[in-house]
Parts: structure tokens; C-alpha cells; sequence
């Protein structure tokens, strides 16, 4: 199982991530035919051997032919739907996008259509979203479960943009940062540090935030910016490696567990409270029947949550429920490993959750839904079924 580590401490940008996963082994060429199928003109990409702080990195030239088109989200949309890319690579890239628009349109006050991207929407950007997500699947790492993004450094200052000079962070960046629940960094720079294609990246990027995951490391990166400031490193870095679990065969992670205990609240509204805890991050939501006083039914409220998102989770809490206050404990959750395969059941499909304990099926759960349609297009029993589609799971 891959894993990915993205060190943003010193800031991101587009060209700088690229670079990193060029530098930890990304296929460059594979970037560079990918690129050329977008039709917006030759893009190309040049990377060359640079030191920063006097630290080796590599330095990614995004060339793009001259361009003063202001494109909106469909413009960007249509030149990737039109373009011969794998799938993810396609997905990944429209969702940076989607997510850049989101957060300008909140920042402007406008509705999203009608959001020109200015510099995130020139040539650049697109060469630069597009080329990390070639380089993502070059290396495998679109699909893996593990990719953590560190705190991640803005910078302060000011910066001339396409409305003017804006303050640093920009007020995109921040909107991106905030809505995927990104720990910011501290940092002595006056400069930007992280641009808001950067950001959208690492959002979109990121399955959870903070430190090196548990890991065997089998390569590194170090991708540039173009300044070299004297202060600090102008450089990204990432950490490709397989992800580690317990030698039990179960994996470990640390969450936090937020408990309310409710008694005011219309209980048809319980449903919609835990869909939202679980939009909003929760790993897991669940109410418990409690007496309170006066003999007055009530609800524990239940929520399991990675540290990066425990603020969004409680603010939902407190947004959607009459709770006043949480109760906020640490505690260790031990996993299986989980897949879904699919079986043939008399000629019908069924889906097939599993547990797996060290590469071994220890637990399989059909899809009901999917079984009921087999039993009835079949005229078997539902139980006979989901009771050979769980055996066929576990052979397999």
C-alpha cells in the first residue's frame, strides 16, 4: 500500500510540487505527452538540477506560449474533458479546479459561473494541475489511501495580483486552507509562500494533515520555487513510500472521540446531524439512547475524528444541534485492511465488502440491496444469496 508525505512547511506552489515528484521519480516524459494533449497551445516542461539554501532540489520550467485569456470553470472544464488523459488524471485535475472556483467565488461574493480565474485560470496553472496529476499516477499515488500533507507555511506580506496588491496570505489561499481543515505554519518570510493553486492542490491532495505517516520510505523529492530567499529553503518535499501496519495484521490510528449528550432536540433532524458530521470529516457518527434527568429521554451523541478535522466536526455540533458544549477524549482505533470485490451469484453481480487480517478474509458483507435483486430476479431466498456471495468473497 503506497503512501505520500508532502513536507509544505516552507510554503507550495504548482511548479514546486510538480518538480517534487518529478525529482522522487515521476515519469517526465509521461508529464510531457500528457501535457501536449491539452489543446491550449505547446506546453512544455523543462527540469534542471538547482540549489536552494544551498539544499539540491529540482527547479520545474512550465513554458507556455504567449496567452490573455480569461477562462472561467466550463472554459477550464471543456479543455480537460476534451483532452486524451487517463481518468484519474482527469478527475484529480477538475477537482483542484472546482475547489479554486469554490474559494474564489466566496471570496468575491459571486456565484461560482461567474468566476474568471485570472492567473489560476491562464495556461500556468493548467500546465501546472495537470502535470502534478500526470505525475501522481505515474507513481501510483492517485489512488493511495495514504496522503498526508504537513502544516502548511502561507507567508505574510503583500503581493501584486490580478485585482491589485493583496495581503499574504491571499484570501483564496486562506478559503482553500479553511474549508479542507489544513494546520497552518508559523513562518519568519515576508513573502508568499503558498499561492492558491498550491493550496487547491494540497487540498484536494491531502487524506489527512500533519506529520510523516508510519512508512518505508523508497523515495524522496525536493521540488524548487524560483526564488532563492535567504531566510529558508524554497522547496517542497515529498516522501513516496509503502505504508506501514502492525505486525497483528490490523492498522493503528490515533482519533479523537467527541461526545454531547442531547435531550432538546427534534429527533427527525438526527439523520441529517450525522450525514453532515460525516461530510464534514467524521471517520464514524452514532446516537445512543440516554435517560436524563427528570426521567426525560435523550441522545449521546458519538463522533470519531482524525485531529485535522476535530474543529470542523465540533462547529457542526454546535451549528446543527442544541448542544452547548462537547466532550473531547483521544482514543486508539485499531482497522482492518478493506476491499470490495464482486461475485457472480447466479448470474447476477453482488458487491462484497471484506475484512482482511493480514491478507486473510475474516469478515464478508454483501451489498442487501444488490442481493435483493439477485434473490428476486433468481426467485431464491435473499438469505441463500448473501449466504453464497459471502462465501464466494472469501475463497476469492
Amino acid at each position: 500500500m503506497k503512501a505520500l508525505w508532502v513536507d509544505a512547511g516552507n510554503g507550495a506552489a504548482g511548479d514546486m510540487l510538480l518538480a517534487a515528484l518529478l525529482d522522487a521519480g515521476a515519469d517526465v516524459e509521461a508529464v510531457r505527452s500528457g501535457l501536449r494533449g491539452l489543446a491550449v497551445g505547446p506546453l512544455e516542461v523543462e527540469v534542471a538540477p538547482v540549489r536552494r539554501h544551498g539544499l539540491r532540489a529540482l527547479h520545474a520550467d512550465v513554458r507556455v506560449p504567449p496567452d490573455d485569456v480569461s477562462r472561467n470553470l466550463s472554459d477550464v472544464t471543456a479543455i480537460l474533458s476534451e483532452a486524451a488523459l487517463p481518468d484519474g488524471v482527469r478527475a484529480f485535475a477538475l477537482a483542484v479546479f472546482e475547489r479554486l472556483a469554490r474559494a474564489e467565488a466566496r471570496v468575491h461574493g459571486v456565484d461560482v459561473s461567474r468566476i474568471h480565474f485570472h492567473e489560476v485560470g491562464a495556461l500556468d496553472a493548467i500546465a501546472d494541475v495537470t502535470g502534478c496529476a500526470l505525475a501522481l499516477h505515474s507513481l501510483d499515488l492517485l489512488d493511495a489511501p495514504v496522503r498526508v500533507v504537513s502544516p502548511v507555511a502561507a507567508g505574510s506580506g503583500v503581493v501584486r495580483a490580478a485585482h491589485g496588491p493583496l495581503p499574504v496570505p491571499v484570501p483564496a489561499v486562506l478559503e482553500l486552507l479553511t474549508e479542507a481543515g489544513a494546520p497552518l505554519r508559523s513562518h519568519p518570510a515576508t513573502m508568499e509562500l503558498c499561492t492558491p493553486t498550491g493550496a487547491a492542490l494540497l487540498a484536494t491532495l491531502a487524506t489527512g494533515w500533519g506529520p510523516m505517516p508510519d512508512c518505508v520510505p523508497t523515495a524522496v523529492g525536493a521540488g524548487a520555487g524560483t526564488a532563492d530567499p535567504e531566510g529558508h529553503p524554497n522547496i517542497v518535499r515529498v516522501v513516496v513510500g509503502s505504508a506501514s501496519s502492525s505486525s497483528a495484521g490490523w492498522e493503528s490510528a490515533e482519533l479523537h472521540r467527541v461526545d454531547s449528550t442531547i435531550d432538546d432536540l427534534d429527533p427527525r433532524l438526527w439523520p441529517d446531524v450525522l450525514e453532515e458530521l460525516r461530510t464534514a470529516g467524521a471517520a464514524d457518527a452514532w446516537c445512543s439512547p440516554a435517560l436524563m434527568r427528570k426521567g426525560r429521554p435523550g441522545q449521546v451523541l458519538s463522533v470519531l475524528v482524525e485531529p485535522a478535522r476535530l474543529d470542523a466536526v465540533c462547529r457542526v455540533v454546535f451549528e446543527r444541534t442544541t448542544s452547548l458544549g462537547v466532550r473531547v477524549s483521544s482514543v486508539e482505533r485499531r482497522s482492518l485492511r478493506r476491499d470490495r470485490v464482486e461475485v457472480d451469484v447466479g448470474g447476477a453481480v453482488v458487491g462484497v465488502k471484506r475484512g482482511l487480517l493480514g491478507g486473510r478474509v475474516v469478515t464478508a458483507q454483501p451489498e442487501y440491496d444488490e442481493a435483493r435483486a439477485a434473490a428476486l430476479a433468481s426467485g431464491r431466498p435473499v438469505h441463500e444469496v448473501l449466504n453464497e456471495a459471502r462465501a464466494l468473497a472469501s475463497e476469492g
